[in-house]
């Protein structure tokens, strides 16, 4: 497993955090539109969307903190704050959010794993971890609008995270390359949540 992880060029999982982070940092942006917010309010919006649940990351497994010691992270989630900011409310359908949040989903829950891995951390960890950093800034996202936490909807959601995450952890430890764990991972893990959004897939809740 430690090959396939070794496998895949550092810039290429640069560029996927980066497009992680500014696809949730797009749909913080848009939970700010909704709400009519100023520009500094689609500002920390897209940056605690963006980079929230790979702070919490990375705190649990004692990383530094990966925004902190970048300056790319940061300046991706407030350039795609203005871009939304700049862009006419017309163009962005009702659901975009959604959409822009289930592309984030499944690529971060990857990345997560991914990044829990080549730190030394055990699979089912590392598994939950892919699901922390997909998750938490939507969290985050929702009590700051004032919206009901994802997390406490029916809707499928943290399943799609968990799906994307432990496939790919159980892909790279059957010996699949890392890049084809990756792809397939978030496709299966889009694949749920795009259902979800589109059909109204949700998990039974509990009745007593």
């Amino acid at each position: 497993m430690e090959d396939g992880v070794a496998e895949i060029a550092p810039t290429l999982i640069a560029a996927l955090d980066l497009f992680g982070i500014s696809v949730f940092a797009a749909s913080g942006a848009l939970a700010a539109a909704r709400l009519k917010q100023t520009l500094v309010t689609f500002s920390f919006f897209a940056l605690v969307t963006g980079v929230g649940g790979g702070t919490v990351r990375d705190l649990l497994i004692g990383a530094p903190v990966f925004w902190v010691q970048d300056w790319r992270f940061p300046t991706a989630c407030l350039a795609t704050a203005l871009m939304v900011w700049m862009t006419p409310v017309r163009i962005w359908s009702p659901r975009a959010l959604d959409w822009f949040d289930a592309i984030g989903l499944a690529v971060y829950s990857v990345f997560g794993a991914w990044k829990s891995l080549s730190l030394g951390i055990d699979l089912l960890p590392a598994m939950m971890m892919g699901v922390i950093t997909a998750c938490v800034g939507g969290v985050i996202r929702d009590v700051l609008a004032g919206e009901p936490s994802i997390l406490l909807r029916p809707e499928i959601y943290v399943t799609a995270a968990a799906l994307a995450s432990g496939s790919f952890v159980i892909l790279l430890w059957l010996g699949a390359p890392l890049a084809m764990a990756a792809v397939l991972s978030a496709i299966a893990g889009f694949g749920l949540r795009a259902a979800a959004i589109a059909k109204g897939l949700a998990i039974p809740a509990y009745k007593g």
